[in-house]
């Protein structure tokens, strides 16, 4: 079974350490509540470096381990293995990449793994293709919305 990676690549007129900063410091003001654990989350950390975690802080207290940082290399790349919503064994692999352009960044998101899934992968590809449509166009408003640094 071959399930080919799902490829989501877009411009934001923000720097690169903006984007890169928006997508991983910023991430518990634009990430989709439907798309997280707890519904609404207080917090969502990125762990800055490799071996470090992805983690959805809830109300509650509770916390949900959504991946792990492969690499860590502000503001040009980002690869972690990500989890959300199913087994750390289901993990997927995420690789980010932020690149200066003429007008701003060029953000280009590759997500693999998804032939260790079996006969599953290729939906699972496939709705995760229709999830990132939204997330994107909530993460390109977040990094208009926030103009100045953090």
């Amino acid at each position: 079974m071959s399930a080919e990676p799902l490829v989501v690549a877009f411009e934001v007129e923000v720097p690169p350490d903006h984007a890169f900063e928006t997508w991983t410091a910023r991430c518990a003001s634009w990430w989709p509540r439907s798309h997280t654990v707890s519904g609404n989350p207080a917090a969502i950390t990125f762990e800055p470096h490799a071996g470090g975690a992805i983690i959805e802080h809830a109300p509650d207290g509770h916390t949900h381990r959504w991946g792990e940082i492969l690499d860590w290399d502000p503001p040009t790349r980002l690869r972690y293995l990500w989890h959300l919503f199913f087994d750390p064994s289901e993990a997927t692999e995420i690789d980010i990449t932020f690149t200066q352009t003429d007008h701003g960044t060029a953000v280009r998101l590759e997500q693999r793994g998804f032939e260790r899934l079996g006969d599953q992968g290729i939906q699972r590809r496939d709705r995760t293709n229709q999830a990132w449509n939204v997330i994107v166009a909530t993460f390109i408003n977040a990094c208009h919305r926030f103009t100045t640094p953090r």
